[in-house]
């Protein structure tokens, strides 16, 4: 792995979503530094990228209501537990589970292990509501998959909450979850 800044001198053989991710970013001029690697399917396996990037990358979870009538995106602290009553009492929203991989491909974009805030690009009609733990925005820098999940970014975490979140027409909602199990 090797750490680079910016995109890939080569784009053969990638995503047109991780082209399009930072064709975004390159428009919006926020710098990232990036590095590719081996799918990162758990918390754990993201934790040597971590280290290479000196960012940590958040949890996403990508929830919906019972009746699949609202949807969410939630950004928190990868060491954090998540508890569903925690979050729904803040939302409002009972009976939080996780969102099918179907919905998740139409709405985002994305596929399981990819999870991203870089998929808001791809929700036009905004049924995606963006969750964001307030520990997450305490960082001077973000890390996130750029909508695949062998290559990795850093960005920073104003860029991401001010520039690329208002480029796509999102609004975030700040959450406290304690993280305790």
């Amino acid at each position: 792995m090797e750490l680079v800044k910016g995109r890939p001198a080569d784009e053969s053989g990638r995503l047109k979503k991780e082209i399009e991710t930072y064709n975004l970013l390159d428009s919006l001029e926020i710098e990232y530094e990036r590095v590719d690697h081996e799918a990162l399917n758990t918390m754990e396996a993201c934790e040597e990228v971590d280290r290479m990037l000196r960012a940590v990358i958040c949890k996403n979870l990508f929830l919906c209501n019972r009746q699949k009538t609202k949807f969410y995106l939630l950004l928190m602290p990868g060491d954090k537990t998540f508890k569903t009553k925690e979050l729904s009492s803040q939302i409002n929203s009972a009976r939080l589970s996780f969102a099918s991989p179907e919905d998740m491909g139409k709405l985002l974009n994305l596929t399981p292990g990819s999870v991203t805030i870089m998929g808001l690009m791809y929700d036009k009609e905004n049924k995606v509501q963006l969750l964001v733990d307030e520990d997450v925005l305490k960082s001077e820098y973000f890390g996130c998959h750029p909508c695949i999940n062998t290559s990795s970014i850093k960005l920073k975490t104003k860029d991401v909450f001010e520039k690329f979140i208002n480029e796509v027409h999102h609004e975030m909602i700040s959450v406290h979850l304690t993280g305790e199990a």
